[in-house]
């Protein structure tokens, strides 16, 4: 796996992402709880047009993609994202309400990181993908 820029300092999560996802209930309720923990959540796009936008103006550390954006498919965008070069030393992380079985072979095919359940969306779930987990 390659080395991201997301870090841990002290206890302190210190890690910028891009939410890309097009359910605004989510959104509410995601946002802030991942600030809470540290995570600062630098943007929100809900279209792989916005997502590639926001991923060159902000340089997220981790960009989480919903693996269904309405129409469009995130697994489309993740493999945009990996091969742009926009993205040097950023993880992506899909997310979905589905679970990781469901998905387990696309997962294994792109450029993703990893997998976090929206019910297990935390700094602790992003840590543990980026390998900067307790133990590690």
């Amino acid at each position: 796996m390659r080395a991201h820029r997301a870090d841990c300092d002290a206890g302190q999560v210190r890690v910028r992402c891009l939410l890309v996802d097009d359910n605004s209930a989510f959104i509410e309720t995601a946002r802030p709880a991942l600030a809470r923990e540290g995570v600062t959540v630098a943007g929100i796009a809900s279209s792989t047009a916005e997502a590639l936008r926001q991923v060159r103006e902000l340089r997220p550390d981790v960009v989480l993609v919903d693996i269904v954006l309405g129409d469009e498919n995130g697994f489309d965008l993740a493999r945009h994202l990996a091969g742009s070069g926009s993205g040097d030393g950023m993880a992506i992380i899909m997310i979905s309400t589905g679970a990781e079985a469901d998905y387990a072979d696309l997962i294994a095919e792109s450029p993703a990181a990893g997998f976090l359940p929206k019910a297990e969306l935390s700094a602790a779930g992003i840590l543990r993908i980026l390998g900067q987990g307790q133990g590690d």
